[in-house]
């Protein structure tokens, strides 16, 4: 049998990359592939492939990132090779070529819609994927926080296991080197002592680790610093995951787990305070009531640790795909805000390290790790959240090895009232030394 491909010059290929490159004000940075069969674009550029009409109906109902993301999920659309390049592909059009988000005059949309009803898109709205989430309530209620919560990190302790490595620790890791042996897990055990040298945990001192996801810190303070830790995290599966660990790691007398909101701890004076990439879950009007909690939760000399991403001014949240499908009400700010909210609260910021490029580096471990057993994620929770996944690592790694995202280490203190911190002769020397060796 023949196939007979429509001629280029008529293809939805064709009449796609006109629409795109007028609305982008630029030449498309990729190829493009249509469900028709017809191609377009540079020659060697990564392919995007648009598999169904579906894919662009999204985009009419829902322009720019959100629906290419749903549009990306469901399969509708697809990039052939290296997601990663892709993507990079784009952003480098972007910052080079002065491309720009598109911008349609009354006369464009009327020759877009024109040219959507000529290849058979337009139609009804299509559902969201069942993947989005779909939160309700006020902003930062405490119940919608804790649905939030619960969308990405309930996703199932099966899931984070294959994910993850054996500390289970979903944070930025820190590479001691360029030593091409130094595996994931050494990397999240030399942040996490890292964390207890500058936090200056001693045996017996009190530790609250808020937001304590499946238990890295707690779990290695309790049991290589010797110290009393208080976990709390709003996820039911993280508390089981901890609650286990600490019963069969003998860890009882040493480590209390409570599932509570931060806003609903009631203890105090605490040697230190720990809070590992939860504050970005916060809110941007509620954060500053968040740093006075810390202060009000630590005593006079004791120390506090608030791990965070950060932002740049121009798009303080995660992004439509991130706060769709991954981290709902998320809020990220610059670095130096961040600083000013803590130091507004009491606190004295003694120490801010940027940790940008190990995140690049921790999360291409976890995409290795995805795209290697990707049967196995697919049968434990999908395709469609797998691919999910695969856009949010893939996107993630990008942002931070293009500066578009950091995540920066705070280290504060809560000084007395005389302004003593405690921390003369206490500083950096003593955070460092012997870290490769653990």
């Amino acid at each position: 049998m023949t196939t007979v491909r429509t001629p280029a010059r008529t293809g939805a290929a064709q009449r796609l990359a006109a629409l795109a490159e007028d609305a982008l004000g630029g030449p498309l940075p990729v190829r493009l592939r249509t469900w028709d069969g017809s191609e377009t674009g540079p020659a060697g550029a990564p392919v995007v492939v648009v598999r169904s009409r579906r894919a662009l109906r999204r985009l009419l109902w829902q322009p720019g990132e959100l629906g290419l993301a749903q549009a990306y999920v469901t399969g509708e659309l697809d990039v052939e090779g290296d997601l990663a390049e892709g993507l990079r592909a784009m952003w480098a059009a972007v910052r080079e070529r002065g491309l720009h988000a598109p911008r349609l005059s009354p006369a464009n949309w009327t020759r877009a819609f024109a040219e959507a009803v000529r290849l058979g898109v337009v139609g009804p709205r299509p559902p969201a994927p069942a993947t989005q989430a779909r939160l309700r309530g006020g902003l930062h209620s405490k119940a919608r926080d804790r649905a939030a919560i619960s969308h990405h990190y309930d996703l199932s302790n099966d899931f984070y296991r294959l994910l993850l490595d054996e500390t289970m620790a979903y944070s930025c890791g820190y590479w001691t080197g360029a030593d091409p042996e130094v595996s994931p897990a050494d990397a999240q055990r030399a942040k996490l002592e890292l964390i207890c040298r500058k936090i200056g945990l001693v045996p017996g001192a009190r530790l609250l680790d808020i937001g304590c996801g499946w238990g890295s810190l707690t779990l290695y303070a309790a049991q290589e610093h010797k110290v009393q830790v208080t976990a709390v995290t709003l996820a039911r599966e993280q508390a089981a995951y901890v609650r286990e660990q600490v019963r069969v790691r003998g860890l009882a007398d040493r480590v209390e787990v409570v599932c509570q909101d931060y806003r609903d701890i009631t203890g105090s004076s605490y040697d230190a305070v720990a809070t590992i990439e939860m504050g970005e879950h916060v809110g941007d009007d509620e954060y500053p009531a968040f740093a006075a909690s810390l202060h009000r939760l630590v005593r006079p000399q004791g120390r506090v640790l608030v791990q965070q991403m950060s932002r740049g001014t121009t798009a303080p949240g995660g992004g439509a795909f991130i706060e769709a499908y991954i981290a709902p009400d998320m809020h990220m700010r610059p670095m130096g805000e961040t600083v000013g909210l803590l130091e507004a609260a009491g606190l004295e910021v003694r120490s801010v390290e940027s940790l940008r490029e190990h995140y690049v580096r921790t999360i291409d471990a976890w995409h290795r790790t995805l795209e290697e057993r990707w049967a196995d994620f697919v049968r434990l929770v999908g395709e469609e959240t797998a691919r999910v996944w695969r856009l949010y690592l893939v996107g993630g790694a990008l942002a931070f090895e293009e500066r578009r995202m950091g995540v920066d280490q705070f280290l504060a203190v809560r000084p007395q009232a005389t302004g003593d911190s405690g921390l003369m002769g206490a500083e950096a020397g003593d955070w460092y030394p012997h870290l490769e060796e653990r």
